[in-house]
Parts: C-alpha cells; structure tokens; sequence
C-alpha cells in the first residue's frame, strides 16, 4: 500500500523502478540458480534441531520440555527453523537445501526492504543504488543462503526500518497497515533474536524526532501519548509473535532482557583472529567489530553513506534542526540504526567472534545511506550535466567490478574483503575465512574425484579426519568415506585454512580449494604417515 508521502505516479513510471524490478528479479534466478552451491554450516544441524524441539514442544501440549535444555539455544528465538521444519514436513527436498533457499528467499525481500526503505527517503534512484549496494556486499549476498538466523534478522529489521519511517510521517496517527506490519517485523525480528527488541527504542525514537516544533510541552505531552496508543498494538502484536516462536521467552516477562545480558556475557572457549592475532571471543580488542565492518563492507557503501551524512549535516547547519527536511530527519535515523548497535558493543566490549557476522543487520541500513548519499551527490552535480554523468558511469563501473570480484569467489562471497586489508589475498590467515567451512562439499567431492568413481559394494573404507562438522561431512560423502575423530589415524584429512586449521596435520595435498590464489581449503593424503602416527606418543587432536 502506497504512502501519500511516496514518489507519485505508477510504479513502473519511473525507469528507475523498472531496473530496480529487473535486478530483483535477476537476484531471485541467481538464488534459484545457486542455493545448491552452499554448504551446511556448523550451527545448522542443532538450529535445525532446535526447531524441531520447539515444534515437538507444542505439539506434545507443552509436556516435553526438552528444548529448554539444548545447549544454550533456548537464548534464541526459533523463526526461521520452526518455518523450516514446516517447509521439510511437507516438500519432498534435502532439509538443508530447503533451509538455504528459505534463508536466500527472506534474504532477498531484505534487499527488497533495502530498496523500498532508501526509495522512500530519496526516490527511486535512491532505491536502485541502495539495492545494488547491498547484493554486492559479499557477507550480505553469501550469508544469505546459510546464515539462516542473521540474514533473516537483518531482513526483519530492515523491514521494521521501513514501516517506522512511514508512521513517522503519520503520527500521531499513523495509518493501521503500518502499524500492523511493524508489529509483524518486530515479532519477526525478536522471534530470531532478543536484539529486535531495538525497534522498541527506535520507535520510541521515531516518536521523539517528530515531536511539534516549536516544542510545547503540553502540546509534546499529547503528541507523545496518542502516538504510544496507537503505537501499543503493534507491540502486543509483536509479544505474540515473539514467544510463538521463541517459547522461553514465555515462560517470564523478563527473559528477552535476560537474553540480552547473558549473549554480553558469554565466555565459551571460541577463538577468533583479527590482524593476525588470536583472542578468546571474551576478550576480543574493543574495535573488532567496527574494524571488520570496515574491512568487509565495499568501500564505496562507505563513500555513498559519508555523502548521504554530510548532506544532512549541511541541511542543519544552513537552516537549523527545526526546518530539517523529512528526507534528512529520516536520514539521521537510519544513521543512527546503522551505527548505535555497533556503537554499544564497542563501548561495552562485549564477546565477539567469526567476524562482523552476528552484525549483519547494520549492512541494509548502511546501504540505505549509501543510495541516499549517491543519489544526493548526483543531486547537487546535475547543473554541470557531463560531471553528473560521469559520476554515475563511474558508480556502476566500481558496482561491475565489486560484482565481478563476487563471481569469482562464489560460493565463498561472504569470505569477501575490501581493498583496505588487500582483499581477500591480504586477509589470508590474518584474519576470519571460512569459518563455516563452507567448502565441505568442494573439498569432499575432490576427495571423491581423487579416489576415482567406486567400483563395486565391496570397495574399500577410507578413514577422513574433518575440521568442520562431522555431520555435514557425512552429508556430502560417500560410502567409502568415513568420519575418523582421531586426525592423526586417518587416511585423509580435510580441512579449512581458517585459523590455520590445515596446518594441524601433516599428509601430501592432494586437492586445493582456491580463490583469487587464495587457499581456502585443504583435502591431504596421510597413508603414508597413518603408521607412524599411530606408534608416536600423542593424542589425536580434538575435531
């Protein structure tokens, strides 16, 4: 439903629109196209499971409680693999392939969110570029298909950013549909994660920076509270939603807060690297995750971003906050989305690890930026018409080359890094890689390929030790090949070069997965060293 506020005329007026449409449509082929392609990641197979515990749960009247005690999975809401469950009861397709195409599909209505929110900010060619930006970010478009609970979050808020935007225009008495939709996303968004509970404050935000101006408090009084009313069933609406899906958020009020404090005080012995260094996930420097955003976002999101904030800041210092246009009020605050989470866990130096990854959600707003700070720029260049022009040629030139850079690496896009580092040969061994081994099953098929095509039932059992999950190894492998705990007793050893995992155990490389000369995995032949392992007086290394 279209806002009053909204570019006029139809949709398909504007060729903006129309490429807009057409590249959408092209992303949702390339999903069709290329969801096979993804492996299953590590946390997969107990989100998947958990999903099946919270459904048996309801099913069983609330009598088997055994999802309470899961790991520590009863922090997370279940969305996404309550749906998945679902979508497995009832296609006749892998689980796993099914949940990396849900994922990529809710993926894709992120980017669609993406596009529909800086549209409304700035116009359809906001929008465009807004859109390209974000499905050329490599974590954004590689997380899709198998980061099945952060991608689905970022699209969630997303989502939510967008139907906050348009009450603001509205209130005190924003339009019922959305309020109903925001009510939808943020039962979606807490439904996933406890950090959905954000667009509480954001809403209360969108409140405060649409107050009457001149402020008068009896008048600000009465803005606020009718605003809160209307504002109140969208909450509840996104309550029921949230501890549908999320049962341990039912059992107390105050659990999605308890959540939240506990994910700030985790302290499991998980390792990451950054700039070379290994640190506990509890113990990570302050600027771990604005310096992987940094890394890892194209830098010319960065660069549109810059234009759309120094735009506003122009606008408030040529006519004061109170004459602030819609479009650059509505800017600061997608700023502020984008930057304040990463703000607190900056300031909190909260646990992190794998990277930029459990923030996946600031890339849609920071592509918002990004299309409404281009599109501003080509603004202000328009009187001289061959500089604009120029502009523009060279934004869908760096657009081409970010997506060529993508093609090359695919399957592996969400490895992607900026030039700041050297790209992804510069971030090699310094700094998080596949760390969803994510090339299981281009390394199991190698494996396979090098053993030859079986020659009967009868042949013969090779021993594999894995660095990754034994459960999607044995997703991918044949007969032949068997799960082997013990690295140093296999016959073969297959593993990432994330965190140097590949360096663990000695054996003649027999297949290198590569990009851009890169190694991201390694498959080794160890038979000729399986006996002399076996006679040395250490353990196997852990799996």
């Amino acid at each position: 439903m279209r806002h009053p506020s909204e570019p006029s005329g139809p949709f398909w007026s504007s060729p903006y629109d129309r490429v807009s449409a057409g590249v959408l449509a092209g992303i949702i082929v390339l999903v069709c196209l290329s969801f096979r392609d993804y492996g299953i990641s590590n946390d997969e197979e107990v989100q998947h499971r958990y999903g099946e515990l919270i459904v048996n749960y309801y099913a069983s009247g609330f009598r088997d409680s055994a999802l309470f005690n899961y790991y520590n999975l009863f922090l997370y809401g279940g969305l996404f693999d309550i749906l998945a469950v679902a979508a497995v009861k009832v296609l006749p397709f892998d689980a796993f392939l099914i949940r990396h195409f849900l994922s990529a599909m809710i993926g894709v209505a992120g980017i669609a969110g993406c596009w529909a929110t800086a549209r409304l900010i700035a116009g359809p060619r906001a929008g465009l570029i807004a859109l390209i930006g974000l499905a050329l970010c490599g974590p954004y478009f590689g997380g899709m298909f198998n980061h099945t609970k952060d991608v689905p979050f970022a699209a969630a808020m997303i989502g939510a950013v967008f139907f906050l935007l348009r009450i603001g225009r509205d209130l005190p008495k924003p339009r019922w549909f959305d309020v109903i939709c925001f009510g939808l996303m943020l039962g979606a968004a807490t439904g996933l994660r406890a950090m959905g509970l954000l667009l509480l404050g954001y809403a209360g935000l969108i409140v405060l920076w649409w107050l009457p101006r001149p402020f008068r408090f009896a008048e600000a009084a009465r803005f606020v509270l009718l605003s809160a009313l209307r504002l109140a069933p969208a909450v509840v609406l996104g309550y029921l939603i949230m501890i549908a899906a999320w049962p341990w958020a039912a059992l107390a009020p105050l659990n999605p807060l308890r959540a939240i404090f506990s994910f700030a005080h985790f302290h499991y012995e998980i390792r990451t690297i950054v700039a070379g260094e290994v640190y506990r996930m509890a113990d990570v420097p302050w600027w771990y995750v604005p310096f992987y955003l940094l890394i890892k976002v194209p830098l010319v999101v960065y660069a549109g971003a810059l234009c759309a904030i120094i735009a506003s800041v122009l606008a408030v210092a040529h006519g004061g906050l109170s004459q602030l246009a819609t479009r650059h009020r509505e800017t600061a605050f997608v700023a502020f989305v984008a930057l304040f989470p990463v703000f607190c866990e900056a300031v909190t130096e909260g646990p992190a690890f794998t990277g930029m990854r459990h923030f996946i959600f600031v890339l849609p707003p920071l592509a918002v930026l990004a299309g409404v700070g281009f599109d501003a720029l080509l603004d202000a260049l328009s009187p001289r018409r061959w500089i604009a022009a120029a502009t523009a040629a060279a934004l869908a030139l760096i657009f081409a080359w970010d997506a060529s850079l993508l093609v090359r690496l695919h399957p592996y896009e969400y490895m992607a890094y900026n030039s700041l580092v050297g790209g992804l040969e510069g971030a090699a061994r310094r700094y998080e890689m596949d760390y969803w081994v994510n090339m299981m099953p281009e390394a199991v098929r190698a494996l396979q390929d090098y053993l030859g095509p079986p020659q009967d039932q009868s042949s013969q059992v090779y021993t594999v030790g894995v660095c990754g999950e034994k459960f999607a190894f044995d997703n991918y492998a044949d007969k032949r090949l068997q799960a082997q705990p013990g690295w140093l007793e296999a016959d073969f050893f297959l593993a990432p070069t994330q965190m140097n995992c590949d360096q663990l155990v000695d054996g003649r490389v027999i297949a290198t997965i590569r990009r851009f000369g890169v190694p991201i995995g390694v498959v080794k032949d160890r038979r000729g060293l399986k006996q002399k392992a076996l006679n040395e007086p250490f353990r196997s290394l852990p799996q």
